[in-house]
């Protein structure tokens, strides 16, 4: 149970909870070892296995162990340590039998070292809450112990916290460029947390790897899952590759070169090995070309003339032999260059999460202001928005009256209403015709005497 999400099942064995903690599926474990020699027991008279490699958590930190007790233990059983000061701590079975002592060759740790330290027992319910209690303040003492550290000014970054088992140690994993006086830092951690202190330094890969998390690729980091030794990378792996040297596409989340750029460098070292060494420069009748480019593994180094732009590809051999004409002082009237068919690539696009375009809302736009320009007269010239075609000057017409239908315009009538009238007169009177007419008696068209 290397989580608080898992559950303990029969035999202090953590139930299988997909990706949280050491499980007794081992698909969520850090660093973890396929054991396929877990069927051939490592026995001797007593017929049980006297070397263990124990795993604290989730795979960060691993060691071995004796069986001095003669205990009957499978991979992912929780089981109890001695710790080197005194106290226990808590891990999980990562690896018995014959595998544990091949990997006990592998890191050069001898079967009568003096520091291999005993199994006490198998975990019990007391054990792991006090485990488990232990594991959920990590997180919270980390974050506390950063906030300590940048108000005493030091130049450190505090990248992860381990508390023992017992819950009476906790190793504090920093990493700093330079040299840190942290003696009286440890004072104050240790009356904040009441727990003896230890500090660790790690490096930016450690941290890395100890913390985790998705790399470019879309997978976990490797440092995090399986990957145990950080070899050196530098900028020309990248150079070999034909890589353009961009450090955020080259720089891992660790801010160090990605260790990837060294898996296929062997490869493409092999591919380069036939390719002529100092091919930069080719003398012809034309005139000189330069390389540009070079396709590793379809074998093709493309040339261009300096006063032209068009690139000219040209095998690895058709290469050799103008380098040894030029040694002879001789320049061929043709490069040789391979007619490549050129290649256009159609790119095209899916509206997958229902977005619209900004030329999808242009066009909305001028949609809405030709619709208010193109409607005639009815029941949509209501809303007709400001601005919109207006309707000519002496035809004796009238804005239509809100809520009803318009009236037509009136013959005789080609008057436009005085700028400032009280639009509300116009709109109950309709249009006026020439000549006064008595006020309250619309439909009179006597003059007064």
């Amino acid at each position: 149970m290397s989580c608080a999400g898992c559950s303990v099942g029969t035999g202090s064995k953590a139930k299988g909870c997909r990706s949280n903690g050491s499980c007794s599926t081992g698909g969520c474990n850090r660093l973890n070892t396929y054991d396929w020699l877990n069927h051939m027991l490592e026995v001797d008279e007593t017929g049980i296995t006297r070397f263990l490699e124990v795993s604290f958590k989730n795979g960060a930190r691993k060691e071995f162990f004796r069986n001095p007790n003669k205990l009957f233990l499978e991979k992912n059983d929780v089981v109890v340590t001695e710790v080197k000061n005194g106290g226990y701590d808590t891990g999980t079975v990562s690896l018995t039998g014959e595998m544990a002592r091949f990997q006990m060759k592998k890191h050069r740790v001898r079967e009568d070292n003096a520091d291999l330290r005993n199994v006490i027992r198998k975990a019990n319910e007391f054990d792991l809450k006090k485990w488990d209690e232990a594991r959920q303040q990590e997180k919270t003492t980390m974050i506390r112990a950063r906030a300590i550290a940048r108000q005493m000014n030091l130049e450190m970054k505090v990248g992860d916290v381990e508390f023992q088992g017992d819950g009476r140690k906790a190793t504090f994993y920093y990493i700093s460029d330079d040299r840190v006086d942290f003696r009286e830092l440890i004072k104050v951690y240790a009356q904040e947390f009441h727990v003896k202190i230890e500090m660790h330094q790690i490096g930016a890969r450690q941290e890395a790897g100890r913390i985790g998390g998705i790399g470019s690729c879309g997978r976990e980091l490797c440092c995090s899952t399986w990957l145990t030794e950080f070899k050196t990378v530098n900028t020309t792996a990248a150079r070999y590759q034909n890589l353009s040297i961009n450090q955020t596409k080259l720089s891992g989340q660790c801010g160090r070169l990605k260790c990837c750029l060294n898996y296929e460098l062997d490869t493409y070292m092999d591919a380069l090995q036939d390719f002529p060494k100092e091919a930069d420069r080719l003398e012809t009748e034309n005139g000189t070309v330069d390389l540009m480019k070079t396709d590793i593994f379809k074998r093709l180094m493309w040339y261009k003339y300096r006063e032209s732009t068009t690139f000219h590809p040209l095998r690895v051999e058709r290469v050799k032999e103008i380098l040894e004409m030029n040694r002879n002082g001789q320049k061929p009237a043709d490069l040789g260059a391979i007619k490549t068919a050129p290649v256009k690539e159609v790119f095209e696009f899916a509206d997958v999460v229902g977005q619209t375009s900004l030329k999808t809302l242009q066009n909305n736009q001028k949609r809405k202001k030709g619709k208010g320009k193109s409607q005639g007269s009815g029941q949509g010239n209501r809303n007709r928005p400001s601005g919109g075609s207006q309707t000519p000057r002496g035809a004796g017409a009238r804005p239509p009256q809100q809520g009803g239908n318009p009236k037509p315009p009136q013959q005789g009538g080609g008057n436009k209403p005085a700028q400032g009238a009280n639009p509300s007169r116009r709109r109950q009177g309709g249009s006026r015709p020439p000549g006064n007419r008595k006020p309250g008696n619309p439909d009179s068209n006597t003059p007064k005497p």
